[in-house]
């Protein structure tokens, strides 16, 4: 039997290598600035992995009622949003990141039973064309791949911030 090329199918160590090879895809694929997994630790928005990681860092805090998340997730705004400043739920958030937020694409990542964990989101310091809603469908199905995952993940192989310490507040 002939050899197999599979290398590049091997299966992701844990959770987390499968989170930030996401990103990096999301980032690739669909572009936007940064991509993020979060986890939701009230009354913060925790940066679990980016991409890219040198514009937040993990750790990186944004606060939950100023977050473009907290208003997807609770329905009150869109799950993509080209012009942020023309979408009501989003135009008058100031979150606390390095840049205004000027386009957002989200989807929460939930645990197995039904409770949000954090989510998966891009966001640019730029408006974006229309055309980015149709990756929405390819952003929802990576984040319910990790939601899988996270659900067959022991708590302790999630990278979790469990210190304090290692959060760092953005400025607002």
């Amino acid at each position: 039997m002939d050899a197999l090329v599979v290398d590049d199918m091997v299966p992701f160590a844990d959770w987390p290598a499968a989170a930030r090879a996401s990103l990096a895809f999301l980032h690739r694929t669909v572009g936007l600035d940064v991509w993020m997994v979060t986890q939701l630790v009230e009354p913060q928005q925790v940066v679990l992995h980016a991409h890219p990681s040198e514009l937040l860092p993990p750790g990186t805090t944004i606060l939950w009622d100023r977050s473009f998340c907290r208003a997807m997730v609770a329905g009150a705004g869109p799950r993509v949003a080209t012009v942020a400043a023309a979408t009501p739920a989003y135009r008058d958030l100031r979150t606390g990141l390095p840049q205004r937020v000027a386009a957002y694409i989200g989807v929460p990542l939930v645990t197995r039973d039904g409770e949000v964990f954090g989510t998966l989101c891009g966001v640019a310091s730029r408006a974006q064309p229309r055309v980015l809603a149709r990756h929405l469908p390819l952003v929802e199905m990576t984040a319910r791949l990790l939601s899988t995952l996270l659900a067959g993940e022991p708590q302790g192989q999630r990278a979790l911030v469990s210190s304090p310490a290692v959060i760092r507040d953005r400025p607002t």
